[in-house]
């Protein structure tokens, strides 16, 4: 008998879906990029005895593991899920997914799964840590206050962030001039619109500044270290209309991608678009936390984490080539803001 899918839930920002598959003889929880690979899984269920030793056979067949006996609470087997009883939280990240059972929670594939390094989700009946996932029990500290602020995410984000919006508006009023116009910027999450700071006094450019991408941290961010909460932002002298697409390109990457954007990054502007915003030969960005002529963003905070503008400034190919091979320190001495876009 081949399996059947029990549950399928993409996440909301359409980058990863979980489906929960079953053959009867025990159920897998799967997470899976959008071309359909396989990116994490945790064993969930059997449904019969359970085997003395892990049969990998079935794995390598694609049917879902059976846990062994004495990796299980249940050795006997529990019965089928019931797709009515199961409900599923994603992570604000979008990167890691919780499964419910009656309200009680049954298993979480975190960020950090991943089953190409042999890293499982965590279920509620495993015992003890095996190939195909990990107790429960043993992470509930660090898991659950990450699932409260995911709920808490999602319950903000059904009111629009209006007043975490206007936060981020007020504090570039502050940091970069009085407000021009606003764009939204395409549809889907994350939310993201353009704000537009003409020039002023002692500043003969226009400031861009995406608003909406610090309220959802990016994935995989906190495992290297860097800033989960961000804000692009471009200087221009050139038509802010065209310039605000720079940051409609990227705006939406982190999520969409499942990956984080931080200082020396860079992104070429993809073949067949229209052409590089801002013209001179530009083929792509690199992403500064403070290039020389830039206005000082800093000084917000979001959910208790501090918001980091990344400036994007525009290279031609050449640059590009340096900037990925040597990095963007190679350069320092061309990326002032003033005269670059």
């Amino acid at each position: 008998m081949g399996t059947s899918v029990v549950l399928s839930s993409p996440n909301p920002y359409g980058s990863r879906t979980l489906t929960i598959e079953t053959d009867r003889t025990s159920s897998v929880a799967y997470l899976r990029d959008a071309e359909g690979t396989i990116r994490a899984a945790v064993w969930l269920a059997n449904h019969g005895p359970a085997p003395e030793e892990l049969d990998r056979a079935r794995i390598d067949a694609g049917l879902p593991p059976v846990m062994p006996r004495a990796n299980t609470r249940h050795p006997d087997g529990t019965p089928p899920l019931d797709p009515a009883a199961l409900s599923v939280l994603w992570f604000e990240e979008g990167d890691g997914v919780a499964v419910y059972q009656d309200g009680e929670l049954l298993a979480v594939i975190p960020g950090w799964a991943d089953v190409r390094h042999g890293i499982p989700g965590y279920a509620r009946d495993a015992v003890g840590d095996s190939p195909v996932a990990c107790p429960l029990d043993e992470a509930l500290g660090e898991l659950s206050a990450r699932l409260a602020r995911a709920r808490a995410h999602w319950e903000r984000q059904d009111t629009g962030w209006v007043s975490e919006r206007l936060a981020v508006l007020g504090h570039l009023d502050r940091r970069a001039g009085p407000q021009g116009r606003y764009w939204e910027v395409g549809g889907g999450l994350p939310v993201i619109g353009v704000s537009e700071r003409p020039p002023i006094p002692g500043r003969g450019f226009t400031v861009l500044s995406t608003v909406g991408m610090c309220f959802q941290r990016m994935p995989a961010a906190e495992l290297y270290g860097a800033a989960c909460r961000v804000e692009l932002a471009v200087a221009t002298t050139e038509d802010a209309r065209a310039a605000r697409w720079l940051l409609a390109w990227l705006g939406r990457y982190p999520w969409q991608s499942v990956t984080w954007l931080g200082p020396g990054h860079t992104a070429r502007w993809p073949d067949g678009h229209r052409r590089f915003p801002l013209g001179g030969g530009h083929r792509g960005v690199v992403m500064l936390a403070d290039p020389p002529g830039a206005p000082d963003l800093s000084g917000l905070t979001v959910c208790g984490d501090p918001v980091l503008w990344l400036w994007l400034l525009p290279l031609t190919e050449a640059e590009l080539d340096v900037a990925v091979v040597r990095g963007a320190g190679a350069l320092a001495d061309r990326l002032a803001v003033p005269g670059r876009a």
